[in-house]
């Protein structure tokens, strides 16, 4: 049953993995993340482990053709959606590049984190953490405490 259950996975991700970039274009992020964060109640891929889900992420996408600009975001998008399929509470969050500031264009980032852990897709130092996605809600993250001065 594992069997069939996996390849039914396999083929969904290949299709949503076609499907995003088209759902994406000229719609906003929150309607975005709306579609990848309610797949309804039903949990067909309950069991599959979290790797396995984020290997196979990464396989559906490995040559975009389109959204070749915002791989992060269509690995992110997926790996919410199926995340959420297997019945674990994903959350995506969203960082600036802050080395980026002084440039013209910005550099943005996204990944995904389940249980507190980076699990697909880690951020690097120079980012600053700017959007946080649950499924249900966007928050922004508490700022990191500042230094208190020793006398």
């Amino acid at each position: 049953m594992l069997v069939v259950r996996k390849l039914r996975f396999r083929l969904a991700l290949w299709c949503w993995a076609r499907l995003v970039p088209a759902l994406a274009w000229k719609r906003n992020l929150n309607s975005l993340l709306a579609l990848a964060a309610d797949p309804g109640s039903a949990s067909p891929y309950r069991g599959l482990a979290p790797d396995y889900t984020a290997r196979r992420v990464k396989r559906a996408v490995r040559r975009p053709w389109l959204m070749r600009d915002r791989p992060c975001l269509r690995e992110g998008v997926l790996a919410m959606r199926f995340l959420r399929l297997a019945g674990y509470r994903p959350e995506l969050h969203f960082a600036v590049d802050r080395t980026s500031v002084v440039r013209e264009v910005l550099s943005a980032h996204c990944w995904v984190v389940l249980d507190g852990r980076p699990l697909l897709n880690a951020p690097t130092a120079s980012m600053v953490e700017v959007l946080v996605y649950s499924g249900d809600r966007m928050t922004v993250p508490a700022p990191a405490a500042a230094p208190v001065a020793h006398r």
